[in-house]
């Protein structure tokens, strides 16, 4: 009896709540799009420092004749492009999103209402699927669905950002490219040299600062990369 009564009260308090002004949703959602692209920004911006600092070691790990580390720090950087390309896709998508919800802004002005978009919800699918985006977006689709302006989204599965399986299975293809793209030339100056010359044991040895901005360049790359993974 308790229970029909509190659901009666509060079916007559649900006809006096005012709903969600329809632009003010849709404003929210592009604020929350502008600020996930600059989170993706930003990360393209760093991946693209670790690329530079990756290339730099390749460079010098290749004039030590030091093939295990090249090849090591190549087969990273090939991991940092497909995430970074990775990245330029979501913000894609995000931007594609953006420009949906300015139509729909332009329809409310005139109907006052939202009206379904299976574009948007294409996308959402797409980035709900993204782990630095997950949560916003759930958020964010759980808004457009009391909104009508989308219908139940598809799983929640999230793309794993680091598929080892696919990186493994065209690995050596794409480190060879990396290796030859970056140090190519010192290759084939190292192939065309005098058989007979015994190679240097080791480099001339640096001033001390430089070792250590090197060693901390070293340091910073395998942090972030590590930082991707998790």
């Amino acid at each position: 009896m308790f229970g029909e009564k509190k659901t009666v009260v509060q079916n007559i308090q649900g006809l006096f709540v005012k709903p969600p002004d329809p632009k003010e949703l849709v404003r929210k959602w592009q604020s929350d799009i502008r600020k996930g692209q600059r989170d993706l920004e930003r990360q393209i911006r760093d991946n693209n420092r670790l690329e530079k600092v990756a290339q730099k070691q390749i460079r010098e790990a290749a004039k030590r004749n030091d093939m295990a580390s090249a090849k090591v720090l190549a087969k990273e950087l090939v991991h940092t492009r497909r995430v970074t390309t990775r990245l330029w896709t979501n913000k894609a998508h995000m931007m594609s999103m953006n420009s949906q919800l300015t139509e729909q802004l332009g329809m409310v002005k005139v109907a006052g209402t939202l009206s379904k978009s299976t574009q948007v919800m294409k996308v959402v699918n797409d980035l709900i699927k993204v782990p630095d985006l997950n949560q916003t977006m759930q958020q964010m689709s759980r808004e457009m669905m009391k909104a009508g302006l989308i219908e139940e989204t598809m799983g929640e599965m999230m793309d794993d950002a680091f598929d080892t399986d696919e990186i493994e299975e065209d690995a050596d293809a794409e480190v060879d490219k990396v290796l030859t793209e970056i140090a190519g030339e010192t290759l084939e100056q190292m192939a065309a040299a005098p058989k007979n010359k015994a190679a240097p044991s080791r480099v001339a040895a640096a001033p001390q600062e430089e070792e250590d901005e090197e060693d901390n360049e070293a340091a910073d790359l395998q942090a972030r990369l590590n930082a991707i993974r998790s």
